[in-house]
């Protein structure tokens, strides 16, 4: 026997995902979004170019492949990068360029609760806007998505600003000497990353180096005075739209790309892996994927697995989603033929129904019926069959009615509605 290889998992019944992905197609689209699609296997460089050298994606996480032309290509370890090289490549020109896509991703992490080798995401990119008032219209349409299309209630929404290039260079320069300062407490990855990637400490998991962080200079005290002007831009709107968040300066995403805003919409349900939703502002990133001038832009991910636990901790299941069934219980194969007939008539009028062509006991069909939750049992036998008529039988009542052929479809219809 052959098992799933680890951190990956089987999908037994797609309902509750397809309502997620479902749900955000239909609400995107109020939003102008176009859906497209990228490969899942990309050049290597681009993401080492993109996320950033020293970033955990690229340094531990990347599925790499050897092709045969000795071009070294990936798996993709997430969606921005390949949705702004398809920007770059197919050389589109009107902008803002408002586009979706959903999907699998690959990263080589130690599995845990939400978090998967092999992930899904819907990700959302608005290439070639400037303005700061996008991110606020941006950050109210996924709050609305989670709160209204998936009746979400038990979440929050982080936001910091991370400022231009200048600003994080000066504030780098003062975080360092914060760092230094208290070097003998950070821990070793973070005396690592203060070389490397100095922003990223924040993203520490020991909880003696966050104890630390909550006393370091906050980024926004050296945002020049354009940054200021959008950062209080973007809480001004957000509050006037009604959307609540919380101002957390330690948050800066794990990717290098990320400036001015950064979001993470978070969830306690979800334990030590509690983002579902995380995105923000990438000013110079089509530029760095091969374009001649750069687009300022944003995006944001969504992780389908988390979203799922969240769904299923508030007692969302398939079962609800599921249209309403009806069963079909021929009592013989000299009633098969018969019941095709009928079950074609009753799919062709849009009724779902499940046609039972096993030979098993009528005990056992109706058994396998009140398993499958059905409405009615349809009861075909001899009798029936010569009398034109169906017996149905609601399974919630027990109550038993002979209907001929030529009603069927409009008393299902009744029912079902």
């Amino acid at each position: 026997m052959y098992n799933r290889v680890k951190g990956t998992q089987d999908f037994l019944d797609l309902t509750l995902f397809n309502f997620i992905v479902d749900a955000a197609k239909k609400h995107l689209a109020l939003y102008n979004f176009t859906e497209i699609a990228t490969p899942i296997i990309e050049p290597l460089d681009l993401f080492q170019r993109s996320l950033g050298l020293e970033t955990d994606v690229v340094t531990k996480e990347m599925y790499v492949l050897q092709s045969d032309d000795d071009q070294k290509i990936c798996l993709r370890p997430e969606a921005t990068a390949s949705c702004v090289r398809a920007f770059v490549n197919n050389h589109v020109s009107m902008t803002p360029w408002k586009v979706f896509l959903w999907g699998p991703m690959f990263r080589h992490e130690r599995p845990q609760k939400g978090r998967y080798r092999q992930f899904h995401q819907i990700n959302m990119e608005i290439i070639g806007s400037h303005s700061i008032f996008q991110d606020a219209h941006f950050i109210t349409m996924l709050d609305r998505y989670f709160s209204e299309s998936l009746k979400l209630n038990s979440y929050a929404l982080h936001i910091n600003f991370l400022g231009c290039p200048a600003d994080r260079a000066a504030y780098k320069a003062i975080l360092r000497e914060f760092l230094a300062d208290n070097a003998s407490m950070t821990c070793a990855l973070c005396l690592l990353r203060k070389e490397r990637n100095i922003l990223r400490v924040f993203d520490c998991k020991n909880s003696g180096c966050q104890d630390i962080y909550k006393n370091a200079p906050p980024l926004i005290d050296s945002l020049c005075e354009p940054c200021v002007g959008e950062w209080r831009d973007l809480r001004d709107n957000l509050e006037h739209l009604s959307v609540s968040y919380s101002y957390v300066p330690t948050l800066v995403r794990g990717l290098d790309y990320y400036d001015k805003t950064v979001f993470e919409f978070v969830a306690l349900d979800l334990g030590a892996q509690n983002t579902f939703c995380g995105g923000g502002r990438y000013n110079s990133l089509v530029k760095e994927v091969g374009a001649k001038e750069d687009h300022p832009s944003l995006g944001a991910s969504i992780g389908i697995e988390r979203v799922l636990l969240l769904l299923e901790e508030k007692g969302q299941d398939s079962a609800t989603l599921k249209p309403k069934i009806s069963t079909l219980l021929p009592m013989g194969i000299a009633q098969y033929s018969l019941a095709l007939l009928l079950a074609d008539e009753i799919q062709a009028n849009g009724i779902a129904i499940e046609v039972f062509l096993e030979g098993d006991s009528l005990k056992s069909m109706l058994r396998r019926a009140n398993k499958m939750e059905a409405q009615y049992a349809l009861l075909l036998g001899e009798e029936e069959q010569k009398s034109k008529t169906v017996k149905v039988k609601d399974m919630m009542t027990g109550d038993e009615k002979t209907v001929p052929h030529s009603e069927l479809v409009d008393y299902l219809k009744t029912g079902i509605s």
